[in-house]
């Protein structure tokens, strides 16, 4: 059986608050890289980048420890731990922040162990550019660097998040962060500019609309799982982003295709119920059927 591959996450960790139509929750364990490793962590070991505050909760650490997440690479400063809060519309087509406490994520600046620095696989969550970029210099030995990005820095930073782009392998984005970014509204195009500026495979999340994957000159949508009830879509994107890299972590020869059907399964999971709570309680099987569905809905729709 193949070995699986470690993987290397930074990323934020935070405590939010949430306000949906589906009801409230405060103090809710959240930040990208608590949603990627949990995903991540059905599939691969995950080794965490990241800082907390002193206040950081024991739940939190708890959680990372029975899921098997190593948080060697966590820092502990004195201050508060990042704090985030958003409130979603009536229908879930748009999100407000409410507020964001930086905490000691101001001043972060990631450290990471010699031992650790030769994971082969390395995903940038959507922070910074610079602390990225950080985390980019520090590694050796990778076979993928994965970045992800938001809307902020594409605004504040452009020149930073092409510096990003440039010293990443794959690169996974929303489609309103791929036209922003590209000035490109037909989702093929602004495909073709992220490949330019780097990244061998790119991948465009849609929302409800599935996934558009660019590889090898290769192109192709990918369906969703058909969700009967979104509760809160916070660290969909993240889990996405985990359940794709932990895909590839399990496999000898990379298939982006099935990466992506995976990274849309989890992400299913993630979104039907509040803060992480969901995908806690993934089972291998409710996995393993939820990709089955996914690639049957692909093949139907090109009529295979």
């Amino acid at each position: 059986m193949q070995e699986m591959k470690t993987i290397l996450a930074v990323g934020s960790i935070a405590i939010d608050t949430l306000q949906t139509p589906n009801g409230n929750r405060d103090n809710v364990l959240g930040g990208s890289a608590t949603y990627f490793s949990l995903a991540a962590g059905m599939f691969a070991p995950v080794k965490l980048v990241g800082v907390v505050g002193k206040d950081y909760p024991k739940a939190g650490w708890q959680l990372f420890k029975s899921h098997n997440i190593n948080i060697d690479n966590i820092q502990i400063m004195d201050g508060k731990t990042f704090r985030w809060g958003g409130r979603y519309s009536h229908d879930y087509s748009s999100r407000e922040t409410l507020f964001t406490e930086l905490g000691v994520f101001e001043s972060f600046s990631p450290v990471i162990r010699s031992e650790d620095r030769c994971s082969p696989l390395v995903f940038l969550g959507n922070i910074q550019p610079d602390l990225q970029l950080e985390v980019a210099q520090l590694v050796t030995s990778v076979e993928y660097i994965v970045s992800d990005t938001m809307n902020l820095w594409i605004d504040l930073c452009p020149d930073k998040v092409k510096e990003v782009l440039a010293v990443s392998h794959i690169v996974l984005i929303n489609h309103e962060e791929a036209i922003q970014f590209t000035g490109k509204k037909d989702i093929p195009e602004a495909a073709c500019m992220l490949h330019s500026a780097g990244p061998e495979v790119v991948v465009i999340k849609m929302g409800a609309g599935g996934s558009y994957l660019s590889f090898n000159d290769r192109a192709l949508y990918v369906p969703v799982f058909p969700v009967e009830r979104i509760i809160d879509p916070t660290g969909a994107g993240d889990s996405f982003a985990g359940g794709f890299m932990g895909y590839l972590a399990q496999m000898g020869r990379p298939d982006f295709i099935e990466a992506v059907i995976a990274g849309s399964a989890v992400a299913s999971f993630g979104v039907e119920n509040f803060g992480p709570e969901s995908l806690l309680n993934v089972t291998r099987k409710s996995l393993d059927g939820r990709i089955s569905s996914i690639r049957s809905r692909m093949f139907a729709a090109e009529g295979v």
